[in-house]
């Protein structure tokens, strides 16, 4: 049934935020198998301990690629048909996966990564749909109320996955066959929390910004989206911030073990510590967000992630690394949100996802790059050369990005939407401009 909406106060905004939360929660879950087993799946498959990396190279090969056409798409045909279209690609991905698993055949499994990563690509983009449904002045406080919904899923991952290995040590590449097949029926139960988000945040985010409808509002091209003020600081700052952060997370549990000599298992409380300051603290960085301004936030972000990726070099033990990894983490976490939020600012909805698309696509394939280069450095360096060269490469756009800001007034956001129309104040129970009750 449709939902008919007559007036601001009517926009379900609480509950499609719960759900869109409840479908990162999910999504946060499947991701960690992905993390701790794509490598291992790969490997017992093939049977090529070099290709190590490249099951994660082919996720977020593919999570890249397909970032863009699912954000122009979001645009073109709304944010939830392609949020199920992007969770039912992943359930095939899971369960072709586990075909391949259990017949120990590779074509399926590269295959199924493919759809996983191309998923995975998709819901980042549920953060558009955050954005599309508050105003500019709550605009990081939403997204971060839907991202909040990923330390749920650091819960629900362990839960659900951690005692299909147990007694387990010696694995082949059958046993991994049940997980990848729960994972598939976990990626469904998105898609059905999916199907309750309604009406689609693009149309919350016409009324809030006073458009009767989409095709009242032409989208802009892209380079004109980009070439507005504030607009370049936030990519550069997301595409640093992401691109480090991934990179840096992928690479320190080879220097943990191969270049500390610490125990195997110690690098999973390092990486705990670290999704924990990627999320935990998401609600209190999205209102500082939106009480300091969006530059601020995304200088304070790099600089911290620039600190903890320097210390690196010097701190050595398991508790120091575990600490630095949190700040990298937090430090993501404020540019990741101030950037998407100053995104969302400068754009429309007809334009929002095809902009944060084209943000993540630059982002994840300088992540990709920056994790391959990572590791030469690593191998022919050493650590210093890893810690003060994803350091520099961070802090390098914090000049530029303050400039850049400044110019654009970016401490505020903006009272308006891009076309000038008037956004209405949350809550508000009057009638959006444009419209009769």
């Amino acid at each position: 049934m449709a939902v008919v909406i007559t007036t601001a106060a009517d926009l379900p905004i609480r509950r499609n935020t719960a759900l869109l939360a409840g479908i990162m929660a999910v999504n946060s879950a499947v991701l960690q198998l992905v993390a701790a087993v794509s490598s291992l799946t790969f490997v017992l498959v093939t049977g090529f301990e070099k290709l190590l990396g490249l099951g994660p190279a082919i996720f977020l090969t593919a999570s890249a690629l397909s970032s863009f056409p699912a954000g122009w798409a979001m645009d073109r045909f709304g944010r939830v048909p392609i949020i199920i279209v992007g969770f039912g690609l992943g359930s095939a991905g899971c369960v072709l996966t586990a075909l391949g698993t259990a017949t120990e055949q590779a074509v399926p499994v590269i295959l199924g990564f493919t759809l996983v990563g191309a998923s995975g690509g998709v819901a980042l983009l549920i953060r558009t749909a955050a954005g599309d449904m508050y105003p500019p002045e709550r605009r990081a406080r939403g997204i971060s109320y839907v991202l909040f919904g990923a330390v749920f899923g650091a819960i629900l991952g362990p839960a659900v996955f951690s005692p299909l290995f147990s007694g387990k040590d010696e694995l082949d590449a059958s046993i991994l066959t049940i997980p990848w097949l729960v994972a598939g029926g976990v990626s469904l139960l998105a898609l059905g929390l999916a199907l309750f988000v309604r009406p689609d945040p693009q149309r919350i985010g016409e009324l809030i910004s006073g458009r009767t409808a989409a095709g009242n509002a032409p989208a802009a091209p892209l380079g004109e989206i980009i070439r507005r003020p504030g607009v370049i600081p936030a990519l550069l700052a997301g595409f640093a911030s992401m691109g480090v952060m991934v990179s840096v997370m992928n690479l320190t549990g080879y220097v943990v073990v191969d270049h500390r000599h610490h125990a195997q298992h110690l690098i999973f409380p390092i990486i705990g510590a670290h999704v924990l300051g990627m999320y935990a603290l998401v609600l209190f960085v999205g209102t500082l967000i939106d009480r300091i301004g969006r530059i601020r936030a995304l200088v304070g972000g790099l600089v911290l992630m620039a600190v903890s990726c320097a210390a690196i070099q010097w701190l050595e033990g398991v508790a120091a690394t575990a600490l630095l990894l949190f700040l990298l983490g937090l430090g993501w976490n404020i540019s990741f949100v101030a950037a998407t939020a100053q995104l969302a600012d400068r754009s429309s909805p007809a334009e929002r996802g095809k902009l944060l698309g084209f943000n993540d696509l630059g982002s994840a394939l300088l992540g990709a790059s920056l994790a391959l280069l990572g590791g030469v450095a690593l191998e022919a360096l050493g650590v210093a050369a890893l810690a003060l060269g994803a350091a520099a490469i961070v802090v390098l756009p914090v000049v530029w990005i303050w400039r850049l800001g400044m110019g654009a007034g970016g401490f505020e956001p903006p009272k308006a939407e891009p076309t000038g129309l008037q956004p209405v104040p949350f809550g508000h129970s009057g009638t959006p401009p444009g419209e009769r009750p």
